[in-house]
């Protein structure tokens, strides 16, 4: 695909890819930058768009996705600095054996080295899948599995 084709075709739509990523995000910064963002992915992927009879279709089917990863991302593991308190009258003991597991398991998470964390908290709490995990990092499946095994591992050796 030619520069002049690309903007012709795809630069063309900028504003209406705009408003889809406003209404998602509901932040003008956010917005701009999914935006810029679906364009990179595009240009990157320029000889895959000629076959691509809907552009303006496309190219909001893939700026959502965008989006949608761009708010899983901003959520952020957020550990409380004081644990509730269990609500199990007359199982104090073990409500304090479980608060204090549990503060283990949480320490144990923030000391793992920042890529296993995060394939941790992509695969266990957001729930996304190897591939999602693969396109979102840019690791390969392999590596993701071999760091999910270590997180877990050290985890277990917590527990």
């Amino acid at each position: 695909m030619t520069n002049a084709r690309f903007q012709n075709e795809w630069l063309s739509l900028a504003g209406e890819f705009y408003r889809v990523a406003f209404y998602i995000l509901e932040d003008e910064a956010e917005a701009e930058d999914a935006v810029q963002e679906l364009f990179l992915k595009l240009w990157s992927g320029r000889d895959a768009l000629d076959g691509i009879r809907n552009p303006k279709g496309y190219g909001i089917r893939v700026l959502r996705n965008l989006c949608l990863d761009r708010i899983r991302r901003s959520r952020k593991m957020e550990t409380p600095a004081v644990l509730p308190e269990p609500e199990w009258p007359g199982r104090q003991d073990e409500a304090v054996d479980e608060k204090e597991r549990l503060a283990k398991v949480l320490d144990a998470i923030k000391s793992l080295p920042d890529r296993q964390r995060e394939v941790l908290t992509l695969r266990t709490l957001d729930g996304l899948s190897y591939e999602e995990i693969a396109e979102r990092t840019g690791m390969n499946q392999l590596t993701l599995r071999v760091l999910l095994s270590q997180a877990r591992r050290k985890l277990r050796n917590v527990i």
